[in-house]
């Protein structure tokens, strides 16, 4: 793959900054911060949408991951911000939905890893407990029940990120409560065992499985046709910013090539694996080198049905909110897209 000069005709920080308050009051709709199953026609309207022009803006919930409070909490998260559409993360869905607690997550900090054998009794009654749950009440009608909650706010889940465990029968498991909550697969690390294992998984259950990369694009000898190769079912959930720190390449000319196996983009702002001051690291959004605006424009173009969802990994300031952060760089990508 050559390397292309990254175009740095994207949007200022301070260009973007100085219209997006005309711009949150007179385009995105007002809406309310309640949310449930309502049955208001009124309701729903007063929800916005977050996708422009073609090209649906989301985030991973993994945004709001410094937010107490749980699902209940994380629903709200996307309401506030705006989304309308999220990859929710997995953690904590099923305590949500009832399942029995593992009392080993409470072991203090530093205890050894080793357990004793009391403690490997209790993991194994826990390991047994949760399965008879999974069988007889976290079965996909419960995890419908959830999907039905989000859509009530205005909230579809496009992708799930979480696994039962590795076992085929785990593995099914999952996809088909990834299902029951309306996604189109489960995202995972990009690497040989997911591709491996949960692909041909995914295809028997209509599903993908989307495989995620932080690094791997620059290591060496890194083979990802060889990766794809494994099943059809396996897609990509593409990190534009890890790609550019990593590499130092342009991820737009990575997505004309791979956007027959790309299911969803994460989008960062990061410095480039180039830069001579300080390499692949985070930033507000404008202010660093990944060429968002060529990329999103690029998926609008050619009407690729790609998720572009925010993550938001540079630092919150103290006067801020992870929420408000991710309504900002919604309308940074909104204000691209229009």
């Amino acid at each position: 793959m050559e390397e292309k000069r990254i175009s740095t005709k994207k949007l200022s920080r301070r260009g973007f900054l100085g219209a997006a308050a005309v711009a949150a009051a007179a385009v995105v709709t007002p809406f309310s911060t309640t949310y449930g199953n309502t049955g208001s026609s009124a309701r729903r309207e007063r929800v916005p949408s977050s996708k422009f022009r073609g090209v649906q803006i989301g985030a991973i919930t993994y945004s709001f991951r410094d937010l107490p409070g749980g699902v209940d909490a994380v629903l709200k998260a996307c309401v506030d911000a705006g989304l309308s559409s999220v990859e929710l993360m997995g953690t904590g869905v099923e305590e949500y939905l009832g399942a029995p607690l593992n009392p080993l997550s409470k072991r203090p900090a530093g205890a050894s890893r080793k357990l004793s054998d009391e403690e490997k009794r209790v993991q194994e009654q826990y390991n047994r407990d949760l399965k008879e749950w999974r069988r007889v009440v976290g079965t996909p009608e419960k995890y419908a029940q959830l999907r039905k909650k989000f859509n009530d706010a205005g909230v579809n889940i496009h992708i799930y990120k979480w696994v039962a465990g590795n076992t085929e029968e785990e593995l099914d498991y999952s996809f088909k409560v990834a299902k029951a909550l309306g996604a189109i697969g489960i995202s995972a690390e990009l690497d040989d065992k997911n591709a491996r294992l949960m692909g041909p998984v995914a295809a028997r259950n209509g599903m993908y499985a989307i495989l995620h990369n932080h690094y791997q694009y620059g290591e060496p000898g890194f083979d990802l046709d060889r990766l794809l190769a494994y099943s059809p079912a396996n897609m990509l959930n593409f990190d534009i910013g890890h790609y550019l720190g990593s590499t130092g390449l342009n991820p737009a000319d990575f997505i004309r090539k791979y956007h027959k196996r790309i299911a969803s983009i994460h989008v960062k702002d990061k410095t480039s694996a180039n830069n001579p001051i300080q390499k692949n690291t985070n930033q507000v959004f404008g202010q660093g080198e990944t060429p968002i605006a060529e990329v999103l424009r690029l998926i609008q173009k050619e009407r690729w049905p790609i998720y572009c969802d925010i993550e938001l990994e540079y630092p919150v300031a103290s006067w801020s909110t992870s929420v408000k952060e991710v309504r900002t760089c919604m309308e940074y990508c909104r204000q691209i897209l229009i």
